[in-house]
């Protein structure tokens, strides 16, 4: 059976092989010296590896690298990066662990006193940095660059200037990626702009030369509270405009996706949650459910839901609001039991991750450990579809690549292959 076809009966809820997904957004992606390392590991052309997601380093798994590992998704995701430049113009590039990579063109960096790496929104370097890898880290932290707020002057078009209708080249750029995401003969998961309604890791806009508004993440959760009417005309606006995207989007491709990464925003911590199921109901539900309402009355496609965390009680919210993917299943935190969770909501919920902990069994344990946890979760979450594999968010850098392997190698095992 091929991959896409495989795909489509697990987003269907049929008993089907266990496809694999690794790269096809920016939260089911791998960092990009891991890349290197299963390159060299399964034997393939030595050479750099371009950094395709440049906030969180993730690598580009190209085409023999995912027959390598039997990957059966192919993204397609936005032109420009999380630091609003575009993925063109490469151009070789030395991270600071000593890895020789090619970035985009507009990847333009300079060290600070401390030796850490700063990045520039747009690639201008006449501004202020938006972007921080620190000497010891692996990745940027976004930079709060909120200006001070002024409560009078409060005004909802600020946290919504970065939200505009698709224009001729962005419109040509997913026609393009569609088409060639399609001849691959795997699942074709596009991440679409604009729908992260209340996405944390948007609020710093670290995209934007000159972000204004609310962009500090604790003011922003502050106001959740005690600024719900700004917050409301935030989303409401924000809304409007991603509805005329998804139709201008249909328009172009039809039914040229099968997923659709609408919303990364996370509910969840490592033991509780950022609100109350009360406030996602009030706050978030009515904007997502119009955006899914239409998706689901106009197309074909399956709606991806990325939240972190301890999401248990969420769970139905999410399926109330339309959405038919959970993302990345982080069954490490507090309460997320893979059992009750296929038991409670996997007649109605696709499992997309929680294939592995990130956190501690990847990158600490031992081979035989991975194997073993990646089984279990297999016959737990795998049961009668629903459930595409991956790990519990992006592989992170430093993770023994034997580990990995032996992560890949125990799917096949379970597929009989």
């Amino acid at each position: 059976m091929k991959h896409r076809e495989t795909v489509k009966k697990s987003l269907n809820h049929l008993a089907t092989k266990v496809s694999i997904d690794f790269g096809s957004t920016a939260v089911t992606g791998i960092h990009v010296s891991i890349v290197e390392e299963l390159r060299r590991h399964y034997g393939l052309e030595d050479k750099p590896v371009k950094v395709v997601e440049p906030y969180q380093m993730l690598g580009k798994v190209d085409d023999d690298l995912k027959a390598a590992i039997g990957i059966a998704t192919e993204g397609v995701m936005a032109r420009n990066t999380f630091f609003g430049f575009p993925l063109e113009d490469w151009k070789p590039f030395t991270l600071p662990w000593g890895q020789e990579v090619l970035v985009p063109g507009m990847f333009n960096t300079k060290k600070d006193g401390n030796g850490d790496l700063l990045i520039y929104p747009e690639g201008d370097t006449s501004i202020e940095p938006s972007g921080r890898m620190p000497t010891a880290g692996f990745f940027f932290d976004s930079i709060i660059r909120q200006e001070p707020i002024i409560e009078e002057e409060l005004d909802p078009g600020n946290n919504t200037e970065e939200f505009a209708p698709l224009g001729p080249v962005d419109i040509a750029h997913y026609s393009n990626e569609v088409k060639r995401a399609s001849g691959t003969g795997r699942a074709v998961v596009a991440s679409f702009p604009g729908g992260g309604i209340g996405d944390i890791a948007l609020v710093p806009a670290p995209f934007m030369k000159h972000p204004k508004g609310i962009r500090d993440i604790t003011e922003w959760y502050i106001s959740l509270v005690g600024r719900k009417d700004y917050v409301h005309a935030v989303f409401e606006r924000q809304t409007d405009i991603a509805l005329e995207n998804l139709k201008t989007l249909y328009g172009e491709v039809g039914d040229g996706i099968d997923v659709l990464f609408l919303c990364g925003t996370d509910f969840g911590t490592q033991t509780s949650s950022f609100c109350s199921t009360d406030t996602f109901r009030e706050l978030y539900m009515p904007y997502y459910k119009k955006m899914t309402n239409w998706i689901g009355k106009h197309t074909e496609w399956k709606v991806f839901k990325h939240s972190c965390g301890a999401v248990f009680d969420f769970v139905p919210l999410f399926i109330e609001a339309g959405f038919d993917i959970l993302n990345p299943v982080q069954l490490s935190a507090a309460g997320m039991d893979p059992v009750a969770l296929k038991k409670e909501y996997g007649d109605d919920m696709v499992f997309w991750g929680g294939g592995v902990d990130t956190q501690k069994t990847l990158p600490f344990g031992s081979p035989k450990e991975v194997r073993e946890e990646v089984l279990a979760r297999l016959e737990i979450l795998s049961r009668d579809g629903g459930f595409v594999f991956n790990t519990i968010h992006n592989i992170q850098a430093k993770t023994p690549v034997e580990n990995v392997v032996a992560m890949i190698e125990a799917v096949h095992e379970f597929n009989g292959e």
